[in-house]
Order: C-alpha cells, then structure tokens, then sequence
C-alpha cells in the first residue's frame, strides 16, 4: 500500500487542527492491531472522504459494514471528547443503528441531549472533502457547546 493519500493532500492545513488529532486519537483507538502505527494522517482520514462521484458507485440501499460503523462512531467521538474538553463536563456519546444503516447519533452531557442526528444509509457515510468534514463537526460542536451554556444546571447533573 502506498503512503500517499490521493484524496487528502499531506499538507491540508486541516490536518494540524484540533478536530484532525482528535480524529486521528479516535482512528487509533480502534486499531487494535498497529496496522495506523505507520500511516500518515491523510492514509488515516481518507477512508472519511467520499467524494459524489464515489458515492454514486455505492448502491443506494445497502447494510453497513463494521468498518463503517466504526467510522460512524469515531466521528461521534471525536465530536464527543472535543464538547468534553471546552466545556469540562463528561460528554457520552451513544450511536444506535439498525442493521439497514438507519439510526441515531445522540450525544449528551449531564442529563442534556446536545447532539441528536439521524443517521440514514449509513453505508455511504463519508464527506465531499476533509474541510467538509470539519465544517460539519464544528456546526455540531457550537450547537452542542451553545445549548451546555444556556442550559448549564442541566448539563452538570
């Protein structure tokens, strides 16, 4: 396998990002086998990235592979574990999915629900590019850190 990514470039300042290392931690984390241990970041990211011409070639409908669902949950972790760190409050994040690939992703924090997604054809999971992918993420964090803020006895039971 090469080093190279062809869908991330190795200089993506996207890469050096907070989100980028905590994606990474998470990708890590579930690599029980080292098989990360000498991949570049990009090698690492790229499975995320499925541009429409990509998405096109993967059926409509379709049950989900492990590999997938493990991206599903890595993302929602990393969203998790960042909401955690500026906010100082444990966030837990829960995914709950249909053998179809239909689901929800839920994080919450305290007795507070600040992430509720609904997850669909989750075969396809994937992003048009790494700065889509953070840009997703960030929507979701400021919601999430946004909703601790204004509902912060809630958050801390």
């Amino acid at each position: 396998m090469s080093e190279t990514s062809t869908l991330i470039a190795m200089d993506d300042p996207v890469l050096s990002t907070e989100f980028a290392t905590e994606m990474l931690r998470q990708m890590r984390a579930m690599d029980s086998y080292g098989t990360y241990d000498n991949y570049a970041p990009a090698k690492i990211l790229e499975p995320f990235i499925l541009t429409k011409a990509m998405k096109r070639e993967i059926p409509i409908i379709g049950d989900p592979d492990e590999i997938t669902i493990a991206r599903v949950k890595a993302f929602y972790n990393a969203i998790a574990a960042l909401i955690e760190k500026e906010c100082k409050l444990m966030a837990v994040p829960m995914i709950n999915l249909t053998h179809e690939g239909f689901g929800r992703a839920i994080i919450t924090v305290g007795k507070l629900v600040v992430v509720d997604r609904t997850l669909r054809d989750v075969h396809r999971f994937g992003f048009e590019s790494l700065s889509k992918m953070k840009d997703e993420a960030d929507k979701l964090l400021s919601v999430a850190l946004t909703l601790v803020g204004e509902h912060s006895a809630v958050a801390g039971l």
